[in-house]
């Protein structure tokens, strides 16, 4: 099924006064495609497919429907879902960093509902315990991790057999990072789909594998089915700089104090990467914090702070980072490394350019990253040319037919290095030391 519904504002999408009031204080404009065409068709009750880039508004997107449908049915005197250790609307998300986000959002979104919302974030990371005293009498909205929320019911902390509305966010993230037991045992103690208004279903996520194609299935209903394109997306520039093995450093280093960013963001793919590049900065003057997977959860809460608040200028992460997060104004991402996966590439820059605001997005390449930068190309289907920074310059590269040349620095006279042996194409030839 396929409802066409594109209001230009927020007054057109039938949400409550209240929320209004709220939209208006937080300098909400207009709806974002998603927003616009998804919210009037949630809050009509239909459940929901829906697909779109990194940074289109999905929380507000999902969020304001449950928050006014509670309100209302409150209003009405209908029971309350937070009586008894219940719960009426559930969100499942990957991460502990999004489920603090978004449960935050929502919080954010229900001032004017003077507290009649309860909202409930739980993850793993912290005490069980003192998320099971947050959960004593129930819940309106419960933001949660699916391993958290497991360890939660079997201690009786909290039961779903009363959940009306569920929201699954980021369902590829989940899926990838092995939650597909988890989900399944998550849903077998929710009221059944096939009951007609006995459970809504709203699925969001970025890409569609065969996994989330069969979760679509299992979950929905005749749902609704939008795909849509980030309005934002012209505002992010992409490009990417070739340098030789083992100076991406250097390269690094040379870039962060040449333009003075006020924030960076750096990913690389693993843990000790983030620790051993944030030494090397350090040794060449630059102060970076890392984040990832190995941090206890106090630790994250506290980076991920300073680096909101600006009080931290680079930060180091792993793909932890890369979904759902929101930096307002995030100057510049760079990609130290290149995401395993082409979807995380654009997960990853996503990070910038979000809300109409002007981003930048940087990935460092030497031969060993070429090809596969060639495939997250071809999968994302963009194409940029291969520049090189002055003073640093990468050896000659033989490029295929298919491949744009490189483009020279401004203002580099340095010539290049004239090949002595054949070598085979797209094999870059370079003279470096190990990093």
């Amino acid at each position: 099924m396929s409802i066409l519904i594109t209001p230009t504002n927020f007054a057109e999408l039938s949400l409550i006064p209240p929320l209004l009031a709220r939209l208006t204080e937080l300098a909400y404009q207009q709806p974002t495609p998603i927003q616009a065409q998804a919210i009037p068709n949630v809050l009509a009750g239909h459940d929901l497919i829906a697909g779109a880039n990194t940074g289109s508004g999905k929380t507000a997107t999902f969020a304001l429907p449950m928050l006014q449908h509670l309100f209302l049915q409150q209003n009405a005197k209908k029971s309350s879902a937070s009586k008894g250790n219940y719960v009426s609307g559930l969100i499942l998300v990957p991460t502990r960093e999004l489920a603090k986000q978004v449960a935050d959002s929502i919080k954010s979104y229900a001032v004017h509902f003077n507290g009649a919302i309860k909202t409930v974030a739980v993850f793993g990371g912290v005490s069980a315990n003192t998320q099971m005293q947050a959960l004593r009498g129930g819940t309106d909205i419960l933001v949660a991790t699916p391993g958290r929320l497991l360890d939660l019911i079997a201690n009786n902390a909290i039961k779903l057999d009363r959940v009306s509305t569920l929201v699954l966010d980021e369902a590829d993230r989940m899926l990838s990072l092995g939650f597909t037991d988890e989900l399944s045992a998550l849903l077998a103690l929710m009221p059944n789909k096939s009951v007609p208004k006995q459970r809504q279903t709203l699925l969001f996520s970025a890409t569609f594998p065969e996994q989330v194609q069969a979760l679509t299935q299992e979950l929905l209903n005749n749902p609704v089915e939008i795909q849509v394109q980030s309005s934002d997306a012209s505002t992010l520039v992409q490009r990417v700089f070739t340098v030789n093995k083992g100076e991406k450093t250097a390269v690094l280093a040379h870039l962060i104090k040449q333009h003075q960013w006020r924030q960076a963001l750096i990913f690389v793919n693993a843990r000790n990467h983030c620790e051993h590049l944030a030494t090397k900065l350090s040794k060449r003057g630059i102060t970076a914090e890392v984040f990832h997977g190995d941090k206890g959860q106090s630790e994250r809460s506290r980076v991920l702070a300073g680096f909101k608040a600006g009080e931290i200028e680079v930060l180091i992460a792993t793909d932890i980072a890369a979904r759902g997060l929101d930096i307002e104004k995030l100057p510049v991402v760079i990609n130290f490394n290149l995401p395993r996966s082409p979807s995380d590439y654009m997960h990853r820059i996503g990070r910038s350019g979000r809300a109409g605001e002007v981003g930048l997005a940087l990935s460092l390449i030497d031969h060993e990253d070429y090809h596969h930068f060639n495939v997250i190309e071809k999968k994302n289907k963009i194409r940029l040319e291969r520049e090189q920074v002055a003073g640093f310059e990468a050896d000659e590269v033989l490029l295929s037919d298919a491949d744009k040349p490189m483009a020279k620095p401004e203002g580099s006279g340095k010539k290049k290095r004239k090949n002595k042996k054949p070598v085979n194409a797209d094999i870059w030839l370079r003279n470096s030391d190990p990093e």
